[in-house]
């Protein structure tokens, strides 16, 4: 028996996936999901388009030239959106505790379930078809012992694999991949590992503890318990949200105050309209700017009470644009609601407070826009470019 079995299951291509599911026509196509104009950014590449070097965050443009022949679809956030509870769901006749990384993964705690499901190759293979029944669409599953092994595992052999990797085996399998496979080392980290002379997994495990610790710190310990298949974190049923923001790419490239403050105030109504949906406040709010040469700057600012008001996510984020240097020029505008905590939670709100009559309004706009549809009610400065206060983009909180 193994003393935990843990499967991590990974829809493969989501996006690109379920736009290939119901359209035929783009089924064997290279497909990218993102924005049509040459400023927007790939969201997700369909397998065919991945053997021109195409993937996911890559600019629309460069992504074109590489694969002329691509077919770009603008994404469809409710659809999968749908299409992920319905596999979530699923999960969840498999196991009790199932936790969701995102619209496209989650890790399911198969421990103790032989009896029902028999033994992992069995876990696996039942998850598999159990999708591919439901909603028409392949998924990667790996299992093992950890989160870990089993987040590799199900990456290793996609689109629609299967691996299992038994707890005597983990550390030799581990032993010959690439440093870039532990979780947690990314672009920066992959190439200072590299100059350490640690290429594969293997040379990570087989370094001298103190040595890593004192050239890589605690995360250098961390890298090398990963590298012995060692991983002590359970699946947990709910994950907490840290965070909530809108980022626009801009097709204009903007500098001056009034401009940025019109994208923030979208981003504020955006922001503010999920908290109040998700029943959320927030203690802080943070604002993202990007520059021409895809420069990122941000500042940020604790609340002196929480909030769930798009009116103080505005004013707040206009106060943070003192500390930026609005002489450059700005591509993306983007403002996050983080510290989040419950509204149920909260003990005690200002009494003093000024932001009654603005969460009315705001709340009576959410009620309007539930019960008539997003394009009932516009601002006025929105009117010519015929933009709403309901727009939504990619909701990546992943609250529920």
């Amino acid at each position: 028996r193994w003393p935990k079995i843990i499967a991590h299951a990974d829809m493969d291509a989501f996006y690109a996936a379920v736009e290939q599911l119901d359209n035929p026509n783009l089924r064997g196509q290279p497909v990218l999901i993102g924005g049509k104009g040459n400023r927007g950014v790939v969201l997700t590449a369909s397998y065919e388009a991945r053997p021109f070097g195409v993937g996911s965050a890559m600019p629309m443009s460069k992504a074109k030239r590489r694969c002329p022949n691509a077919i770009v679809v603008p994404p469809r956030f409710e659809r999968y959106q749908e299409v992920s509870t319905q596999n979530m769901q699923i999960f969840q006749d498999f196991s009790p505790k199932v936790e969701a990384l995102s619209l496209d993964e989650a890790f399911l705690d198969m421990s103790g379930a032989e009896h029902f499901f028999g033994a992992p190759l069995s876990m696996g293979q039942k998850i598999k078809k159990a999708v591919r029944d439901a909603t028409g669409l392949h998924i990667s599953v790996g299992v093992s012992a950890t989160k870990y092994v089993a987040k590799v595992a199900s990456d290793v052999n996609n689109p629609n694999g299967l691996t299992i990797i038994s707890p005597d085996e983990a550390v030799d399998w581990l032993d010959p991949l690439p440093v870039k496979r532990l979780w947690g080392a990314g672009p920066k980290t992959v190439p200072r590992l590299e100059r350490l002379g640690l290429y594969t997994i293997g040379d990570v495990r087989r370094a001298d503890p103190t040595w890593i610790r004192r050239h890589l710190g605690r995360v250098g310990n961390h890298f090398q318990s990963l590298a012995n298949a060692q991983d002590p974190r359970r699946v947990a049923r709910r994950r907490v949200a840290r965070s909530m923001g809108s980022d626009r790419t801009l097709l204009d490239d903007i500098s001056k105050r009034e401009d940025i403050e019109y994208y923030l105030k979208r981003s504020a109504d955006r922001v503010g309209r999920r908290l109040r949906d998700k029943h959320y406040h927030c203690r802080g709010v943070r604002v993202k700017l990007k520059t021409t040469d895809f420069k990122l700057m941000s500042r940020q600012a604790l609340l002196t009470e929480p909030t769930d008001s798009s009116h103080v996510l505005f004013e707040t984020g206009c106060s943070l644009l003192d500390h930026f240097n609005h002489e450059n020029q700005y591509r993306l505008v983007g403002l996050a609601a983080y510290d989040l905590i419950r509204a149920d939670e909260i003990s005690q709100l200002d009494l003093f407070s000024e932001n009654g009559k603005p969460q009315a309004l705001e709340r009576t706009i959410d009620q309007l826009v539930k019960r008539f549809g997003k394009d009932v009610v516009k601002r006025a400065a929105d009117i010519d470019n015929a933009r709403t206060i309901a727009d939504t983009t990619p909701t990546l909180d992943f609250i529920d």
